[in-house]
């Protein structure tokens, strides 16, 4: 059975704090040489697409022209063969953190609370469930 595996390379947040936090990854030489190196490696493992997450644009579109695979960017600028973005960020659900690539097409949160809000007072107040909503 094939399995297709996407890679994922630059800023990993499942290892941020080996990495000394949220930093953005490859500015150095010797660093992005380490991240060309790691595409490579992806490639050559099978993959079928490649995360660059958190890296220079100039870096993510080296990476692109060398890797015969699909390159998806996040916070990787615009030379990447596509884009992502987590919806919780584009919708604003999150209020307390913004990466900096980040950006916001809507802000929900405030439209969420008080949805939320209007549920428990209705049902504090028992207007909800009413025989509409009942069987």
């Amino acid at each position: 059975m094939d399995v297709p595996v996407v890679g994922h390379i630059g800023l990993t947040p499942q290892s941020v704090h080996r990495m000394g936090g949220y930093r953005v990854q490859g500015r150095e030489e010797a660093q992005a040489a380490q991240l060309l190196d790691d595409a490579r490696a992806v490639v050559e493992a099978g993959a079928c697409a490649l995360v660059l997450e958190g890296i220079p644009a100039e870096l993510a579109t080296r990476i692109t022209a060398a890797t015969p695979i699909p390159t998806i960017g996040i916070g990787a600028g615009p030379g990447c063969d596509g884009q992502v973005l987590v919806i919780h960020d584009i919708l604003g659900l999150c209020e307390k953190y913004a990466p900096k690539f980040v950006k916001r097409y809507a802000d929900l949160s405030g439209t969420i609370r008080q949805g939320v809000d209007a549920y428990i007072r209705e049902v504090k107040d028992g207007t909800f469930p009413g025989p509409e909503h009942s069987f």
